[in-house]
This record gives C-alpha cells, sequence and structure tokens, in this order.
C-alpha cells in the first residue's frame, strides 16, 4: 500500500487497500477489508467500516460514517456529517443483517443527511443538505427533506434540468439536453 497519504493520528488497519493519491486525514479510521481508490479524501474523524468499497476521486467529508455494506462509486461527494445505516432492525444484541446501500457515480450528498440502507442513490443525483433518505434517488434526481422527496432533476454539472418539451429537459447553465425516463435515467 504504497503511494497515498495518512495522518500520524489516523488509523488504517492491516488488510485495507487504499489507492494512489488518497488521504486519510486527523483521526480517521480505515478497517480491514476496506478498498477505496485512487485520490480519495477522507476527513477528519471519518469512518470506514470493513468490507466498504469506494471507487476513485470520492470525497468523504469530515465526520462521516461508513458502514459495512456501503459502495461508493467513482466521483462521489459526501458531505460532512453524513452517516450510511446498515441494518434495517439493529439490536444491540445479536448478529448484524447487513443490508447493502449504492451511491453510483458523481452523486453528491449533503452535510448531515442519513442514508437508510437498501437504496441506490443514482448517478449524478444530488441529495440536499439534512435530508433523510429511505427510498431510491433516480439517476440526475434532486431530493430533499425528511424523508427526502424528489424535488426535480440536475445536469452533472449540479445545476437544474428545466422541462425543454417532447419529453427533453435541459440544464439552466450548460446546455445539455437529456431525456429523463419515469425513474430519471438520462437517455
Amino acid at each position: 500500500m504504497a503511494g497515498f497519504y495518512k495522518h500520524e493520528t489516523a488509523t488504517v488497519e492491516k488488510g485495507a487497500k487504499l489507492g494512489e493519491g488518497t488521504k486519510v486525514w486527523h483521526y480517521a479510521h480505515v478497517r480491514e477489508g476496506a478498498v477505496l481508490g485512487k485520490n480519495c479524501n477522507v476527513g477528519h474523524c471519518g469512518y470506514v467500516c470493513r468490507n466498504v468499497v469506494i471507487g476513485d476521486n470520492v470525497k468523504i467529508g469530515n465526520k462521516v460514517s461508513v458502514f459495512e455494506g456501503v459502495t461508493i462509486e467513482d466521483d462521489v461527494f459526501v458531505g460532512p456529517h453524513v452517516v450510511f445505516t446498515n441494518d434495517m432492525r439493529p439490536r444491540s444484541l445479536g448478529g448484524w443483517n447487513i443490508t447493502k446501500t449504492r451511491v453510483k457515480r458523481g452523486a453528491s450528498i449533503g452535510s448531515n443527511s442519513t442514508i437508510v440502507c437498501g437504496i441506490t442513490i443514482g448517478s449524478y443525483s444530488m441529495v440536499g443538505a439534512g435530508s433523510v433518505v429511505t427510498k431510491d434517488v433516480p439517476d440526475n434526481g434532486l431530493v430533499y427533506g425528511n424523508p427526502a422527496r424528489l424535488k426535480g432533476f440536475v445536469c452533472r454539472c449540479g445545476e437544474d434540468l428545466r422541462d425543454a418539451g417532447k419529453g427533453k429537459m435541459k440544464c439552466v447553465k450548460c446546455g445539455h439536453v437529456f431525456s429523463i425516463g419515469a425513474r430519471g435515467r438520462e437517455k
């Protein structure tokens, strides 16, 4: 495991795999079996549990908890204080029933959000700060609230998509045109 940076107060357990250019900051903890790609950032007091898989160019903000069962694809932003759950019915005694969660490429999750396990957050979607996400988020979907609800769609550049007629949506900033299906998938 050469080519990554670990602050002297951080813990990276034996058996964790970190890609080149990845940085693990003050008091962060990466458990055995975790896999982080290239050029990732784990912020102050961040926690990455065992068997978590994180792609390339992922920014994990300060005090984020990523528990077992979570997969985060490339180019994802996870704001400070986000928590991913991993068991729908946790108890202090007995075994865990890990339920998988997937965050697809390019998604952004706002600060202080809670991501309830068993869902998929779509590609290039955006979760507003303080949201409690209990259901799948479509590709390019904009969700926020408690519980988070679909409020619109966003471009890959992060700006709003507006109705352009004939089943198309257009970015208000860069002009990219999308066909958004019922689940929000770009066509």
